[in-house]
């Protein structure tokens, strides 16, 4: 593991200033365990009593703030005592008698008053509380703070943690995201920090690691591939090395085709956190952002699209900064997979069918096939499909990856206000003198719709781009014609050979 402190230097900062503030990131990113590294730190140090707990078992409580406050103060005693604090640094044995919606604030109260060293709190998984809790709570907090000024005892520095920026706790305690209020419980924090993911340096540094450890080591082209897939997000970064190294038995060095094979089990087998994301999808506020960037279009921007952005932003799905496009191409593709997964159950062509003579992949005769697939059930699906603007390219993915998947790999990029999805095929195949050869395949996906003109010069002239960056000499344009004057659905599918701006021979698919 990387050294946690080093990952939040600001956090240490804020503490020794006793200050409240905030850290934020998605799932599996480290939290947990930068935080449980720095309380040992700071109780090693002995100026400070340190400590850490969980706030997940209260998210029971729902609205009942009474209930919330004693699972919280029960998970507080019993991460001491697992902490093992000294004995004259623990919180007393029995709390002070207070009423509900005080007891947090008098028992950290008590607890400071008794405490030789300044006290300082991390409140782990705080976004768990709910409504009336989420208020109670944090208000005690609020009133504790300010009470310092007056000489009154209480914590001089609480870490609230947790997947959300301080923004969305209004929402979860019911208030309006964006309004000001000066009477609020969030106006006492300082500052609100956010749990990076891993630099490539970084991967570098924690494979070596293993590699120090086993001698097994990682070629440079596999930690770049790792980073290139990942995006440094920790939690792929640590399921690829594990994958690779234990799940599939490698010895020797781990090489990228190897860090290519550890993805691809890894996006089938879709391990709790990949499950945990994609299951937020049709989450309205989710599905409001994640929509237009799967379809290229422009989302719909009104007063509280910056609130929901933010809040998908905190989740991780999306990068921190514009362009609005999926974090990572593991991301990218998992949700591409679960979102065509009910559309992939309506094709039953034979994988094997589209495989020539020479182990070549026949897309041409692949999108013929998607053509008469297309005429008997495209308007069944796209009326059901949940994203519907997203639909055509979504049932066009799925029926891609039911063939392709299993002997080659599909690379898919695609961002809000493009206009486009770009689909690279990558198959492998053996040559005549039996080397081992990657066939690759480019298209672009293009819709569309009504009182728009033809997309067909702008998809030629983002293919020829597409084409230039991939070295590729030819390529294809699918254009779903979603106008409600379209053809209808059994005479649509028409092919056409035509050339790009740049000279390319490419084929036009209208659908």
């Amino acid at each position: 593991m990387l050294p946690p402190a080093h990952r939040i230097p600001q956090a240490r900062e804020l503490i020794d200033m006793d200050r409240y503030f905030v850290l934020h990131a998605p799932r599996q990113t480290g939290k947990t365990t930068t935080l449980n590294a720095l309380a040992s730190e700071l109780n090693a140090e002995g100026d400070v009593a340190a400590l850490m707990f969980s706030c997940e078992r209260a998210k029971a409580a729902g609205d009942d703030y009474a209930a919330a406050e004693e699972m919280l103060l029960a998970s507080l005693r019993q991460a001491a005592e697992w902490a093992a604090l000294p004995a004259e640094l623990l919180p007393p044995d029995t709390w002070p008698e207070a009423p509900a919606g005080t007891r947090v604030g008098s028992a950290l109260t008590e607890w400071c008053r008794r405490c030789p060293r300044r006290v300082v709190l991390f409140l782990d998984e705080i976004d768990a509380l709910q409504g009336n809790s989420m208020v109670s709570i944090l208000s005690q907090l609020r009133h504790g703070h300010n009470a310092r000024h007056e000489g009154h005892s209480f914590p001089a520095s609480v870490v609230l943690c947790g997947l959300r920026d301080v923004r969305d706790y209004k929402v979860a305690s019911g208030g309006e995201a964006g309004r000001s209020n000066p009477a609020s419980p969030f106006n006492i924090v300082a500052e609100s920090l956010r749990l990076g993911d891993f630099t490539a340096d970084e991967i570098a540094e924690l494979y070596d690691q293993h590699t120090q450890a086993t001698g097994q080591e990682f070629t440079k082209d596999a930690v770049d591939r790792v980073f290139e897939l990942t995006q440094g997000q920790p939690w792929l970064v640590n399921a690829l090395a594990f994958e690779t190294i234990l799940q599939m038995g490698k010895t020797g060095a781990i090489t990228a085709g190897q860090v290519e094979d550890a993805k691809e089990r890894l996006i089938r087998k879709r391990g709790m956190h990949l499950d945990s994301l994609v299951a937020r999808l049709h989450e309205p506020r989710i599905k409001r952002v994640m929509e237009p960037v799967v379809a290229g279009s422009l989302p719909h921007i009104d007063p509280t699209f910056s609130d929901d952005l933010s809040y998908v932003r905190d989740l991780g799905l999306i990068k921190q900064k514009p362009p609005l496009e999926v974090a990572n191409p593991i991301y990218r593709e998992v949700i591409l997979r679960v979102l065509g997964d009910p559309s992939e159950q309506y094709v039953m062509a034979d994988p094997h069918s589209f495989v020539l003579p020479d182990g070549r992949f026949d897309l041409p005769r692949l999108l013929e096939a998607f053509v008469v697939f297309w005429r008997e059930h495209g308007e069944v699906l796209v009326r059901q499909e949940g994203y519907h603007e997203a639909a055509c390219q979504i049932i066009l993915m799925a029926f891609l990856h039911r063939l392709v998947n299993g002997g080659g790999y599909l690379d898919r990029e695609y961002a809000a206000g493009t206009k486009r999805l770009d689909v690279l095929v990558r198959w492998p195949y053996t040559g005549p003198d039996g080397e081992r050869l990657m066939q690759r395949e480019a298209m672009e996906l293009k819709v569309w719709r009504a009182g728009e003109t033809d997309p067909l010069p702008d998809g030629l002239a983002q293919l020829d781009r597409y084409l230039d960056r991939l070295t590729l000499p030819t390529g294809g344009l699918v254009i779903f014609d979603r106008r409600p004057e379209a053809p209808p659905w059994k005479e649509r599918g028409s092919f056409e050979q035509t050339t790009t701006p740049s000279g390319r021979q490419v084929t036009v698919l209208r659908v």
